[in-house]
């Protein structure tokens, strides 16, 4: 299900999310000539930026929503194509020379079956590099946004709710991935915590993308002072004496390799 992402919207609601992939496309070491896939490419501007890296070589982005792609599409460089589908049924074969994504692969809950799809992309050698939220991300707002669709008003509108995202410990991912025959693998955490710069920031992120997967549990007539609610609270507990408002951001990363 397509949660109402809006790419446009997206663009400027997620600074974070690109300083975070713009970190990730620097640290990769490229000859020029790769084949790339872009796992939950949003608006695009990171898939643009691999494709700059490997002149030679062609990147493919794919995303679950079709406002992202349509958004991604606007990107004119002759090495990268859009795709619209579900990650979960990825269905490449020996493809790939890196599989990479940034601050998406929480959105994905059986990563188990993401890997061995992501194993199957890669040609022999190939590496992934993930960036994706870990255990204790965004504190605040997962507390505010329990405590809201919990309290007396909304309880009964979320009680077929499931929790959309997968945060995992590091040492749980370790685990995880070792079950698979890479190479060179290595899991590591990331404290990225966040200072926005002012409150509308804040709202922005809060809109686009955190809010979406609560919203159609709520009558259209009452999503408005739903997100209201969880936006005042929000606010009240995270601006500071300067105007930013402070959230936490946990990261996992993953580097591994498949055999030759």
């Amino acid at each position: 299900m397509d949660l109402g992402f809006d790419g446009n919207k997206y663009k400027t609601a997620s600074t974070h999310q690109k300083e975070w992939g713009n970190k990730l496309i620097a640290e990769l070491k490229l000859e020029g000539s790769e084949n790339i896939l872009d796992l939950g490419c949003g608006d695009g501007a990171l898939t643009a930026q691999l494709a700059m890296r490997v002149p030679q070589g062609r990147v493919v982005g794919v995303d679950f929503s079709q406002s992202m792609i349509e958004t991604a599409k606007q990107h004119s460089e002759p090495n990268v194509s859009f795709e619209l589908f579900d990650i979960n049924q990825l269905a490449y074969e020996d493809m790939f020379d890196v599989v990479f994504s940034n601050a998406t692969l929480h959105w994905i809950r059986d990563h188990a079956n993401l890997l061995r799809r992501v194993w199957r992309a890669l040609k022999p050698g190939g590496i992934v590099r993930f960036n994706f939220a870990a255990d204790g991300n965004c504190s605040t707002f997962y507390r505010v946004i329990r405590e809201v669709m919990t309290g007396i008003k909304y309880a009964d509108r979320f009680r077929q709710f499931e929790w959309p995202w997968y945060m995992p410990k590091i040492e749980d991912y370790r685990v995880l991935i070792g079950q698979f025959a890479f190479v060179e693998l290595k899991v590591w955490g990331e404290n990225a915590d966040r200072f926005f710069p002012d409150s509308d920031a804040m709202i922005r992120w809060i809109d686009q993308p955190s809010l979406l997967p609560f919203l159609p549990y709520i009558p259209t007539a009452q999503r408005e002072t739903f997100r209201a609610e969880v936006i005042a609270r929000m606010i009240d507990e995270t601006r500071q004496k300067d105007g930013r408002c402070f959230e936490t951001f946990r990261r996992i990363h993953v580097y591994a390799k498949k055999e030759r």
